[in-house]
């Protein structure tokens, strides 16, 4: 069952063309990888399916239903959540703070305060930082940064997670116990839509990976055979693999 379509999905900053005439789907309980050169479209794809940037033209339903045109906590609040490229943490505040707006923000008919910090307590010890709740955020690793950031979005409840570049930055340990906390979040029903330069990871978890270039989609398909389309390769792979990513 598809959980998320976009169709005709195109975005224009002033004229340029950042998105173009993008069809695609997301399948309910996979993970899918979107891979492509920086400048690709990638993020801006995220945006488009968060709310964060109005379409150009085209569409995109979540669960058969139309979300292009809602604004995010709309789509949070539907089911849709998501991480950023650059780690977007509140700086002010300890970690369960953190994750417990989270819990507050995705509940769609108001949630109590226990029961907010009954999730934002589970989201914490699903990502391993349980007992780090009252230390500062800005005292925390870049990895755990990034945990505190999935945390809150988990405690949002969602069935579908965007992950932006989760491993960026961080070591070959670090992205191998990354990688086992999107496959358990998986496990959890949770389907997953992650952008990410890391070969290793997008080949080692995702079912099926799209890609885009210039803001258009030129291949989508299993890892093995996005790993042998040609044009992918010359685009793409041809120079992560050679950069060892």
């Amino acid at each position: 069952m598809r959980i998320l379509e976009g169709r005709g999905v195109t975005k224009y900053f002033e004229g340029l063309r950042a998105v173009f005439d993008v069809d695609f789907h997301v399948d309910q309980g996979e993970i899918m990888g979107l891979i492509g050169p920086n400048g690709a479209g990638k993020t801006t794809l995220f945006n488009l399916v968060s709310g964060a940037l109005p379409l150009s033209s085209g569409e995109i339903r979540f669960k058969g239903q139309k979300i292009s045109g809602l604004r995010p906590h709309q789509i949070c609040r539907m089911g849709i959540s998501r991480t950023f490229q650059e780690t977007k943490v509140f700086g002010n505040m300890p970690v369960f703070q953190n994750v417990l707006v989270g819990a507050f923000f995705g509940s769609p008919s108001g949630i109590s305060g226990p029961d907010a910090t009954r999730e934002a307590t589970q989201a914490l010890e699903f990502v391993g930082l349980a007992a780090m709740g009252a230390t500062p955020i800005n005292d925390l690793t870049l990895v755990n940064q990034k945990r505190v950031e999935v945390a809150r979005a988990l405690a949002t409840r969602p069935e579908m997670l965007l992950l932006d570049e989760l491993m960026a930055g961080l070591t070959p340990t670090e992205v191998g116990e990354a990688m086992e906390l999107v496959t358990r979040m998986r496990e959890k029903g949770i389907t997953i839509l992650m952008v990410e330069h890391v070969m290793r990871a997008i080949m080692g978890i995702s079912e099926r990976v799209m890609v885009l270039h210039h803001g258009e989609k030129i291949a989508d398909g299993t890892c093995n055979e996005i790993s042998c389309d040609k044009r992918v390769i010359d685009v793409y792979l041809g120079e992560e693999t050679h950069a060892g990513s």
